[in-house]
């Protein structure tokens, strides 16, 4: 029942509850990272069932934005938040007892169903809550929360494993959630799409379901599987076959899941794309960042966490301020201002090696938190701004599922870029000291954490030296795939100039 709050305090106690869940959606996001390890000695999990608990939830996520959003359209988002908020508590429970690691992976699948629901009707929410004029500042203090969720996770994780145990962080969802629940029960008020029809397009939801899910596969165990064996190459033929299969169904349907009018809008267009290099920026950065801090600087986990405060905490900060400069200035010197300090980011990033200071370190990942705030909120508001109100659950989702696989595809290009240069580094070495070669290369460089005590057994190097050989090609290799982050970076920033130029969209 709704509590006839003043409309000035209610939308606020929205933007509370509201909040709440989405953090938790982002704290999960990352914290699930640092209990990896925790998780593989109490369950006995192979490195696979591992990064299946980790891909599991992106694919999950991404399969389901645009399904949700629609759903959330038509069924009203009130009513499927609430049943997204029930069933990511649900799920967390279940993660936080299971003893059996496939029961965890499939927890972690419909945690990430659920935080779909969370992602695209929480933006939405807002939004309603709030008149046009703050609706920037509103998305801002929500996606400060998000970041805040973002900068706790590394941290809080370490915290919680060493404290409580890994299960706690599954756990303590349950709590926060029933508090997020209580709040937008009574603050919260129902809104729908009247043009979104009233049937579901189960056709066309079993056609994007399956084409998502099978690319974001392919993406994601490439690498692993062989990009070029007959497993990959048929995913991806999946995928592109149910995609074409969605295109072809939703021509012909009265209520289609995607509107794909919506590309046709160029302020929809530069959101999408922005959302989606954020996310191919921060996924692979994010890889990548806490291996260096580890293996060149040598840091333990909780430093790595609080190494990646800089980045993550700024984001959080800098969120709210970045809403209220949206409804100043509009979303086009923001969204050209992030990645022009992504690309910088980049470029610092670069440079690293193994004598780079702490403080440096700490300002180039103060440089990507800052792109991160400026590209987050103002992407979003781009994509509510491009719509009319009772498309926008379905524009979020949009957005965000091109968000989701840009994060794909940075994360498995970037490795690949990675792996490529760090192979090449690695054979000029050992020609260089005339040892031999052999399949164990491919396997020292897919696991650098395992590299150095690798390199000495198969090759009788003097510890100092394997250590300067292992420096050597992983440096060599994380240049190179911040080199392709700043080249993004770059590309981006040029066609939001060119797609948004003249453009307002915020007002």
């Amino acid at each position: 029942m709704i509590v006839p709050f003043p409309e000035h305090h209610r939308k606020y106690w929205v933007l509370t509850g509201v909040s709440i869940a989405s953090f938790l959606g982002c704290i999960d996001f990352t914290i699930v990272n640092t209990a990896l390890p925790a998780i593989r000695a109490d369950l006995h999990a192979t490195v696979s069932e591992l990064q299946c608990i980790i891909n599991i939830f992106l694919l999950a996520l991404s399969a389901f934005m645009v399904v949700m959003g629609r759903i959330a359209d038509m069924y009203g988002r009130r009513r499927t938040l609430y049943l997204g908020a029930i069933g990511f508590g649900v799920a967390s429970l279940a993660a936080g007892i299971a003893t059996d690691i496939t029961w965890l992976i499939g927890f972690r699948l419909l945690q990430g169903i659920c935080c779909a629901v969370l992602y695209t009707a929480s933006g939405t929410i807002v939004s309603h809550a709030f008149p046009e004029q703050e609706r920037g500042t509103a998305i801002g203090l929500l996606f400060g929360a998000n970041g805040m969720g973002l900068a706790l996770g590394p941290v809080a994780g370490g915290f919680i494993v060493s404290l409580l145990g890994w299960r706690w962080i599954f756990l303590i969802n349950v709590p926060l959630i029933l508090l997020s629940l209580l709040i937008c029960l009574v603050s919260v008020k129902e809104s729908s799409s009247p043009e979104s029809g009233s049937k579901l397009d189960w056709a066309g939801l079993t056609l994007l379901i399956t084409g998502l899910s099978s690319g974001i596969l392919g993406l994601s165990q490439g690498a692993a599987w062989g990009w070029l064996t007959p497993l990959t190459l048929g995913v991806f033929a999946l995928s592109a076959l149910a995609l074409i299969g969605f295109y072809k169904v939703e021509q012909g349907v009265d209520s289609p899941i995607l509107q794909f009018h919506l590309f046709a809008n160029r302020t929809f267009v530069a959101a999408a794309i922005a959302n989606a290099a954020l996310a191919f920026f921060y996924c692979l950065a994010f890889f990548l960042m806490p291996l260096y801090l580890h293996t060149i600087k040598g840091l333990q986990a909780y430093q790595i966490g609080l190494m990646l405060l800089p980045t993550t905490a700024t984001v959080a900060l800098l969120s709210p301020v970045v809403g209220r400069l949206t409804d100043r200035i509009g979303v086009k010197p923001l969204l050209v201002g992030g990645f022009a300090l992504f690309a910088l980011s980049a470029l610092l990033q670069a440079l690293f090696s193994e004598h780079t200071s702490l403080t440096d370190i700490a300002i180039a990942f103060v440089l990507m938190g800052m792109g991160w705030a400026c590209v987050l909120g103002p992407a979003t508001v781009a994509a509510l701004s491009a719509v009319p109100h009772s498309m926008s659950a379905v524009a979020i989702g949009s957005s965000w599922t091109v968000h989701n696989i840009g994060g794909a595809v940075g994360l498995a290009f970037g490795v690949l870029v990675y792996q490529a240069r760090a192979t090449r580094s690695l054979l000029q070495n050992l020609t260089a000291l005339s040892m031999s070669r052999g399949p164990w290369v491919a396997h020292l460089i897919a696991d650098p954490e395992t590299a150095i005590s690798s390199l000495r057994q198969h090759t009788g190097l003097a510890p100092q030296s394997a250590l300067a050989v292992f420096h050597t090609f992983f440096i060599d290799g994380y240049r190179a795939s911040m080199w392709l982050l700043g080249g993004v970076s770059g590309l981006t920033l040029c066609t939001l100039l060119i797609v948004l130029d003249g453009r307002r969209v915020a007002q």
